[in-house]
């Protein structure tokens, strides 16, 4: 379950809940061999309804997304905790039961692109997480709208563990087991609210679209999100951040481990900014002087002289390329006209959030709106609802968002034209 959750879901909420504190079949023991996936899969086989579904991972531990444990639960089967590292390739009968049922998520896109890499993917999808957002809940951690919904408290505090310690505590496998116990009730709590709001239609199509969305691409010039590589004010040293970077993330892929604890980003700037010209020197910065940095100091040598070496032609540019329209925030003095666009278009859909109670970033995607009113191309006489449904269309978004913002923001712009 996502660790950036767990701030939200500890505050105090206004419904009176129970403490959930221990799954009410006890916890079972994880599932290691094959033997023991056979035996969950034919237990999973007979229960009945839809399947909660959850994943722990080893964020800010591990360079991959992997899952280190999956948890399962089914009506009239129980819950099974699966260890997927030393079941890999013994996952097929599990895959043949649950790959057909709909699995019930809290946060899908976060677990899913984990458990695809398993071979496990949902015939059919419910995220609780969205179906909150959708039904205009303020909070949506899962022990937030589980407290509001069912009035049920889930007490927190693992989400961030690192989930590829072996063995597993007890505490953070209860943990687990809870974190599907209530999902199921939770589904069916939501779906009776959007139903209640006529959002069944509009969930089921958000549902479908990240059940198939596949995992994000990668963004481009990564290591450009290094902390405050802006002060970074020269193109070698900005070199030198790249090659610092690409080095620490080969090495953190090698051994699947985050890269900030291979290298700190500090460590990157720090060794950019003094541009040592010895291992000495280098050693001599925070950090690259300990025992652990002092091992691997070559190779951080050797990447700060692979930038040194790079021909003018060849370094990165102090700002990246523009891929798309420039940031909002300058529009205003250089483009007016897009600027006051993009006003009229954020004002009408913030009338709109408010109407149908759902957040804007879930009625349409603003980086689509930013790039409507950027590339807007309307000739006179012109049919606009047609042109900026044109646009939605290709930029992905579903139909119910289509059908209520297409109408509102053709209305909005003709009239600001």
């Amino acid at each position: 379950m996502p660790a950036q959750n767990d701030e939200d879901e500890q505050k105090s909420t206004s419904v009176t809940t129970v403490p959930l504190l221990e799954p009410r079949d006890g916890v079972p023991k994880v599932v290691t061999t094959a033997r023991g996936v056979a035996d969950a899969a034919a237990m999973l086989a007979q229960g009945h309804g839809p399947l909660a579904v959850d994943a722990e991972r080893a964020s800010g531990y591990r360079y991959s997304g992997r899952a280190y444990l999956v948890q399962l639960r089914r009506d009239g089967a129980g819950t099974v905790l699966l260890d997927p590292i030393p079941t890999r390739d013994d996952l097929a009968p599990l895959t043949e039961v649950i790959n057909d049922l709909e699995w019930v998520l809290h946060s899908a896109d976060q677990d899913l692109p984990g458990l695809a890499e398993l071979g496990l993917r949902p015939a059919k999808l419910y995220d609780t997480e969205l179906a909150g957002r959708l039904a205009g809940f303020p909070r949506v951690g899962l022990a937030a709208i589980v407290a509001e919904t069912l009035g049920l408290e889930l007490r927190k505090g693992h989400g961030a563990a690192d989930w590829s310690t072996r063995p597993l505590p007890d505490s953070w496998l209860n943990y687990a087991a809870l974190d599907v116990e209530p999902l199921v009730e939770l589904r069916d709590a939501m779906a009776s609210e959007l139903e209640r709001q006529n959002k069944t239609d509009w969930a089921a199509q958000e549902f479908e679209h990240i059940r198939l969305a596949g995992p994000p691409a990668p963004k481009p010039d990564r290591w450009r999100r290094t902390s405050k590589i802006h002060a970074i004010k020269d193109r070698r040293r900005l070199a030198i951040v790249r090659e610092l970077w690409t080095t620490r993330d080969e090495i953190a892929a090698r051994r699947d481990i985050a890269p900030g604890r291979i290298l700190p980003d500090s460590a990157i700037i720090a060794a950019a900014e003094a541009n040592p010209t010895s291992v000495e020197q280098l050693q001599e910065l925070p950090v690259f002087g300990g025992p652990r940095q002092r091992r691997s100091s070559r190779a951080w040598f050797n990447a700060i002289e692979r930038a040194r070496a790079l021909p003018e032609d060849r370094l990165p540019p102090l700002t990246p390329p523009l891929t798309g329209p420039p940031p909002a925030g300058r529009w205003s003095r250089h483009h007016p006209e897009e600027a006051a666009r993009l006003a009229l278009a954020r004002g009408e859909l913030t009338a709109l959030s408010e109407e149908v109670a759902v957040p804007v970033e879930n009625l349409i995607s603003p980086e689509l709106v930013r790039r409507l009113c950027w590339d807007w191309d309307v000739s006179d006489g012109a049919d606009v609802e047609e042109y900026i449904d044109g646009r939605f269309a290709e930029g992905g978004a579903r139909p119910w968002q289509r059908a209520l913002t297409v109408p509102r923001l053709a209305k909005a712009l003709t009239a600001e034209n």
